[in-house]
């Protein structure tokens, strides 16, 4: 046996699903139905007797241009507002990056000292090994 859970009957229920059809399903049928009819309509006026299909092919193209046009402009108006921004930014961002630059010149100061003693004991020994190959090969 499955045990079934009772379904709520109170009014924000009842509330919800009389908004779910009226402001989700609703409008999508009738965006579907205004769609097959625009479709249909095309049709018609189209490849009926005298229909001017170079204009109908023309329409289509603008509406399909307009939402690239629409993402274009969204673009356009991000990398202006982000160049702006940089812009903005430029004029304090010198006096920080000049304060960086300090602190990695010194950082790379004591990283170069410190690989140079890390490899003096290295350079140290084939020194002296180069010492007794020239002294023997003397010989």
């Amino acid at each position: 046996m499955k045990p079934t859970l009772p379904k709520p009957e109170h009014y924000s229920y009842q509330a919800h699903r009389k908004q779910v059809v009226t402001q989700v399903i609703l409008p999508v049928v009738l965006a579907g139905v205004l769609m097959l009819a625009l479709i249909v309509l095309i049709s018609l006026a189209t490849f009926n007797d005298n229909g001017d299909v170079g204009r109908w092919a023309a329409i289509s193209i603008i509406w399909i241009i307009i939402p690239i046009m629409l993402a274009g402009l969204i673009s356009l108006a991000l990398l202006i507002g982000l160049i702006y921004l940089i812009a903005r930014l430029l004029g304090i961002l010198p006096i920080y990056s000049g304060m960086a630059q300090d602190y990695v010149q010194r950082g790379r100061g004591h990283i170069v000292r410190g690989a140079d003693m890390a490899a003096k004991p290295v350079f140290a020994i084939e020194e002296v090994l180069a010492y007794i190959k020239a002294f023997f090969g003397r010989m």
